[in-house]
């Protein structure tokens, strides 16, 4: 008998990205319920994810009656094949094991919730059946993201701009891409298929938008920037949604490869590795890890083959693991010791045993040793390479990315946990944090030493592909053991030049003062055109100034805002002030925006 006969209803007629948002409403009623409330939906978002039916399509109407109905159009809320569920089974497990972490590590009701919106997003962008779904929930990942950053305040709260405005560009790339889609011919449509997006112009659109997402080099240092901002349970959720969903993106618009993008792959592993063996700031050394192991997943999809595709599911799913289990371990470091820096954290291995176990696990998965996942799904990508001589260059681009894997993590964890005498008296991980460490670590392990449970979630589009990649055989294996040589013969001779080293900017280094100035610039230009436009209007628009202005004020200090042309800040200017400041209610700012642009949009059309 079927759940639908069982039950006498069909069980999945309620999307995850509802269940998650059920988290919500527990929030706006209790909010100290927020963390068991969000453990029991991503427990079902879970439930879900494993037993959807193959096929399976949640289709509606939007805009199907009354004034819009010359407009409506059908959407697929949810389609489930075997991509699509891949993610959702990681995105929903992960984000069990975030919240237990968040929870055991003092994070914030409001927080977790800005986090379980940005969850439920991410689900629905992998389980959307049609681009303009995915898009919306692409926009919702862009703003639940940034208010997950800006809770934190601080310095946070510029790096969260400069996110949200690199997003709200890949976004509108994205969107671009997908009205051209429906617009070319023998189209007329934006049910996701296998034959991905038009060509031609649509293509490079959407791989540009995409490509912001995923930190493709040059479009990329919004990540080192913004990553080690928030709290330290904030970054484990930041770890994993953005740039994965940004990956199964990227298949759905390139199902077949492209050599560009392939390559791209192979510029952000090495890219990413190159500056991670720089950084002594250990969350920023781990968000270019991130671009670096993103780049095995961006070479696998651009290579379009049977072995590549399922190697770059493989490393997405296995990536997420070890990823948010590094961000995890060194999150603990940081919440015990108060420190952040390589330059002030040494001998830690005896104070937290389970933590420095943990991030053993994480940092040989990561790094591709065998008995580890990465050693598995990254295998398969780099054996791809290596089979055509199209993908020489890129072979070799994956193996020294390798290499350089090694040597970061070998630097990361000598400074925190052998180097010196002990710098802190601390206390041990807690219970939770235990608890979350230790379940991803095992699967690590496990994966690793079990691959077929790995193929066994993987789509079967690479069925007999995975069939023949052996990956314990002799070649592998010598592969694996002799970038591990590498990587501690490098760091044992570039290891005094690397310490001296100190923060190394990036392309940040221009665009973080020329985003202020310009953000500065417009603000004053457009208070100086309100301002004209407040000494010519009437006295009620001026008594809604007034009232703005008293509402603002405190924000206003907050941020320091200058002064306007005329004597003070216009309703304007003050606005933005309450929107930008961590006191004035980001939340707020951010849904009277979105409500203002909704109301827009629909009197527009």
């Amino acid at each position: 008998m079927t759940l639908e006969g069982l039950l006498g209803v069909d069980p999945f007629v309620v999307p995850p990205v509802l269940l998650v948002l059920a988290a919500l409403v527990v929030f706006a009623i209790r909010p100290r319920l927020i963390h068991p409330a969000g453990l029991v939906v991503t427990a079902a978002a879970l439930a879900y994810a494993a037993t959807v039916p193959e096929g399976y399509e949640l289709t509606g109407t939007i805009f199907g009656s009354g004034l819009l109905a010359d407009v409506g159009f059908e959407v697929v809320f949810v389609s489930v094949d075997e991509f699509s569920r891949l993610m959702g089974l990681i995105f929903a497990f992960i984000g069990f094991i975030a919240v237990l972490y968040s929870w055991s590590t003092d994070a914030a009701p409001t927080q977790t919730a800005y986090a379980l919106a940005y969850v439920a997003s991410s689900l629905g962008a992998v389980f959307a059946g049609d681009w303009l779904l995915l898009l919306f929930s692409w926009e919702l990942m862009a703003i639940t993201s940034t208010l997950l950053v800006w809770h934190h305040g601080g310095a946070a709260i510029r790096a969260g701009f400069r996110y949200a405005v690199w997003h709200g560009i890949g976004g509108s790339l994205l969107m671009a891409a997908v009205i051209w889609h429906y617009q070319s011919p023998g189209v007329g449509s934006f049910v996701i298929t296998n034959e991905g997006i038009a060509t031609g112009i649509p293509q490079v659109l959407a791989a540009l938008g995409i490509g912001i997402n995923v930190a493709f080099v040059g479009f990329h240092a919004w990540l080192p920037d913004t990553y080690p901002r928030p709290h330290v349970a904030a970054s484990v959720f930041l770890c994993v949604y953005t740039t994965k969903t940004g990956v199964y993106a990227l298949y759905r618009a390139f199902p077949q490869g492209e050599l560009l993008i392939a390559y791209m792959g192979g510029a952000m592993a090495v890219f990413g590795v190159t500056f991670a063996l720089l950084q002594s700031d250990m969350r920023r050394l781990l968000s270019y890890h991130i671009q670096s192991q993103v780049g095995y997943m961006v070479a696998g999809v651009g290579m379009g083959g049977a072995l590549a595709t399922s190697g770059a599911f493989a490393h997405v799913f296995n990536h997420i693991l070890y990823k948010a289990l590094l961000f995890m371990t060194v999150g603990v470091v940081i919440y015990r010791t108060g420190a952040e820096s390589l330059n002030k954290i040494h001998g830690m291995r005896r104070a937290m045993p389970i933590t420095f176990v943990a991030f053993t696990i994480a940092a040989l998965s990561i790094a591709g040793f065998p008995g580890f996942n990465g050693f598995v799904s990254k295998g398969m990508v780099i054996a791809e390479a290596h089979h055509y001589e199209k993908y020489e260059a890129l072979w070799y681009m994956l193996l020294l990315g390798g290499v350089g894997t090694f040597m970061s993590f070998i630097k990361l964890g000598y400074y925190v946990f052998f180097y010196g005498e002990q710098t802190h008296d601390v206390d041990r991980a807690s219970l939770g944090q235990s608890i979350a460490m230790l379940s991803v670590a095992a699967l690590c392990v496990g994966y690793g030493l079990f691959p077929d449970a790995l193929f066994a979630i993987l789509p079967e589009r690479g069925a007999e592909a995975v069939v023949e990649f052996e990956v314990f055989s002799l070649y592998h294996l010598l592969e694996g053991f002799g970038l591990a040589a590498a990587g501690v013969i490098g760091f044992a001779l570039l290891k005094r030049p690397l310490s001296r080293v100190g923060k190394i900017p990036d392309r940040d280094l221009g665009y973080n003062p020329l985003s202020v100035g310009l953000g500065r610039g417009v603000l004053r230009t457009i208070n100086a055109a309100i301002g004209v436009l407040d000494r010519t209007s009437t006295r009620a628009s001026l008594g809604t100034v007034a009232l703005g202005t008293t509402l603002a004020s405190d924000s206003d200090r907050a941020v320091g805002a200058e002064p306007s042309p005329a004597g003070g800040s216009t309703l304007l200017e003050r606005g933005l002030g309450v929107l930008f400041t961590r006191r004035g209610g980001i939340g707020i700012g951010v849904l009277i925006v979105v409500i203002v642009a909704t109301v827009l949009l629909l009197a527009f059309l």
